[in-house]
C-alpha cells in the first residue's frame, strides 16, 4: 500500500515533468511519404458543366461588413451573358434580382472568360437563400445561407484552410472539411491555385481551381486572403501587375472597411471580428496598409464581435525551416498592436504544414537592451499555421530543432481546421488531419476570450 503521502510526491514528480516538457510537442504521426501530384485535368472535379455557355467557378464571399450582403461571382466561357442574379428564400420563388458587371484579363497568351461579380445587398441575416445565374442560356442554381446579425454571444463556426492547390490531396483536404459538417464559411489564408507554379504561370489552371472548390464556395463564403503564389508577377513574359488574376477573379468587400485595396480589408462576421492582411504588399510605416490597419483596431467593438481574428500568409511565429522568418519584419511592425488590442488568434499559411503557438510576445527588444526571444503573454494571440491544404508543392517536413518554446504542438500532414465560437468567452479549435476520420481531431484546444476572459488555457 502506497502512502498519501507518496501519492503527493509522485503527484509533484508528474508535475513537474509536465512543466519541464511544456516547450511543445512534435507530433510523432508519421505521414506516409510519397510525392504530391496533381490530379489530370479530366478529372470529375475539373469537369465543366453542360449547356451552352453554362456558368462555372461560381464562388461566394461577403460583400458588406456587417454580413447582410454578399458577392456571386462566376465565369461565363464563350460569350458574356447575363450578369443578373436572381434570388429568394423560396427554392423555387427566386423573385428578386441583383445586376453585377462582367470583366475579363489577359496574361501572357491566355484570355479569361467572361469573369461576373455581383453583389447582393440588404439581406436577412442567418436566412437560407436560393440563387441562380446563367439567366437566359443554360441556368444554374445553387444556395447560400447569410450569417447571424453580429452579437457578443452569436454561436457560429468557421473552416480554416490554406496552400490547397489542386492535387490529390487538395482533394482529400476538401473533401475531409466537407465531411466535417460544422463549419459554415472559411477563412481562407492564402495561396489558392498555384497557376504561377506551371510554365507561364499557366492562368488555365485558376480556371480548374475554380471548378474544383465550386462545390463548396458556392454554397458558403470563403474569405479570401492573398499569398504569395497570387503575386503572379512576371517581367520576363511581360507581366508586371502583381495580383492580376487574383483580383480581377476574386473580390473583396474592402471598400466597407475603408481600405483603398482588395488585399486588405475587415469584416464582422456573427460574434467575430476579422482583420485580413496581405504579407506581400508594402506595410511599412506611412504605407497605405499601415495607415489603414492603425485605424481599424480602434474601430473594433469588442462589446459587439468580442472574437478578434487576424488572417495573413505568412507566419510569424514558424519553426519549420521552410519561409523561415519570412514574416519577421511584418511582426516587427505589428506586433505591439496584436497585444495591445488583445487579438485572440492569428491564422497564416505559406508553411505546408501545421503548427500551433503559446501565447508569447517579442516586443520588448530595441537594439541595446538584448530583449529578443518571446516570453509568454496572456494578452498576445495564438499563432496558427495552416498551410497544409496539399498542393504539389508538397509538404513542409525539415524542423528546427530543438523544438522551440512558444511552438505548442507541429505537424507535418495535410488537413484542415474548424474554429467554433460558443459565446463571448469560450471557443474550441481542433485540427484534423487528412488521415483521420473526419471527427478526429489531431490537436485542439480550448480558447479563452482575451478580452471577456483573459485566463491561461489549456490544450
Amino acid at each position: 500500500m502506497v502512502s498519501r503521502s507518496a501519492f503527493g510526491f509522485i503527484g509533484f514528480v508528474f508535475l513537474s515533468l509536465v512543466w519541464v516538457s511544456h516547450g511543445g510537442i512534435t507530433s510523432e504521426f508519421v505521414r506516409k511519404v510519397e510525392k504530391t501530384i496533381d490530379m489530370p485535368l479530366d478529372s470529375d472535379v475539373f469537369r465543366v458543366p453542360h449547356g451552352y455557355n453554362a456558368p462555372q467557378q461560381v464562388h461566394i464571399t461577403q460583400g458588406d461588413h456587417e454580413g447582410a450582403g454578399v458577392i456571386v461571382s462566376w465565369v461565363t466561357p464563350s460569350e458574356p451573358g447575363s450578369s443578373v442574379v436572381l434570388y429568394g428564400t423560396a427554392e423555387n420563388k427566386r423573385v428578386f434580382h441583383a445586376k453585377g458587371k462582367v470583366t475579363t484579363y489577359r496574361f501572357f497568351n491566355y484570355t479569361s472568360g467572361f469573369i461576373h461579380h455581383c453583389t447582393i445587398r440588404h439581406l436577412k441575416f442567418d436566412t437560407l437563400y436560393f440563387y441562380e445565374v446563367g439567366i437566359g442560356m443554360s441556368p444554374r442554381q445553387f444556395w447560400f445561407r447569410t450569417p447571424p446579425k453580429p452579437g457578443p454571444d452569436v454561436p457560429y463556426t468557421f473552416g480554416l484552410i490554406g496552400d490547397l492547390g489542386q492535387s490529390y490531396d487538395s482533394n482529400t483536404t476538401l473533401s475531409h472539411y466537407e465531411a466535417n459538417p460544422k463549419g459554415q464559411a472559411v477563412l481562407f489564408v492564402g495561396d489558392l491555385s498555384y497557376a504561377d507554379n506551371y510554365p507561364n504561370h499557366d492562368n488555365a489552371r485558376w480556371d480548374t481551381w475554380a471548378r474544383f472548390v465550386e462545390r463548396s464556395v458556392a454554397y458558403q463564403s470563403w474569405i479570401w486572403t492573398a499569398g504569395n503564389h497570387e503575386i503572379d508577377f512576371a517581367p520576363e513574359i511581360g507581366e508586371t501587375k502583381p495580383f492580376k488574376p487574383f483580383t480581377h477573379r476574386y473580390r473583396t468587400p474592402y471598400r466597407a472597411s475603408d481600405s483603398t485595396s482588395p488585399l486588405w480589408y475587415s469584416i464582422k462576421r456573427a460574434s467575430a471580428y476579422i482583420i485580413v492582411l496581405s504579407s506581400y504588399s508594402a506595410y511599412g510605416k506611412y504605407t497605405p496598409q499601415f495607415k489603414w490597419l492603425e485605424e481599424e483596431f480602434p474601430k473594433v467593438n469588442r462589446s459587439e464581435t468580442p472574437w478578434l481574428i487576424v488572417l495573413m500568409h505568412s507566419p510569424w511565429y514558424n519553426s519549420y525551416n521552410y519561409h523561415y522568418m519570412e514574416g519577421e519584419t511584418m511582426r516587427v511592425m505589428y506586433e505591439p498592436w496584436f497585444v495591445q488590442n488583445k487579438v485572440d488568434v492569428v491564422f497564416a499559411g505559406h508553411v505546408h504544414a501545421y503548427e500551433r503557438s503559446e501565447r508569447v510576445s517579442n516586443i520588448a527588444y530595441n537594439i541595446v537592451n538584448g530583449k529578443c526571444s518571446p516570453v509568454s503573454d496572456e494578452s498576445a494571440p495564438v499563432y496558427i499555421t495552416i498551410g497544409d491544404g496539399g498542393n504539389l508543392e508538397g509538404l513542409a517536413t525539415n524542423m528546427s530543432e530543438p523544438q522551440p518554446k512558444y511552438s505548442a504542438y507541429r505537424e507535418a500532414s495535410f488537413g484542415h481546421a474548424i474554429f467554433d465560437i460558443k459565446n463571448r468567452t469560450h471557443a474550441y479549435y481542433g485540427w484534423h488531419r487528412n488521415q483521420d476520420g473526419a471527427a478526429v481531431v489531431a490537436d485542439s484546444m480550448w480558447f479563452y476570450n482575451r478580452y471577456w476572459h483573459s485566463v491561461p488555457e489549456s490544450s
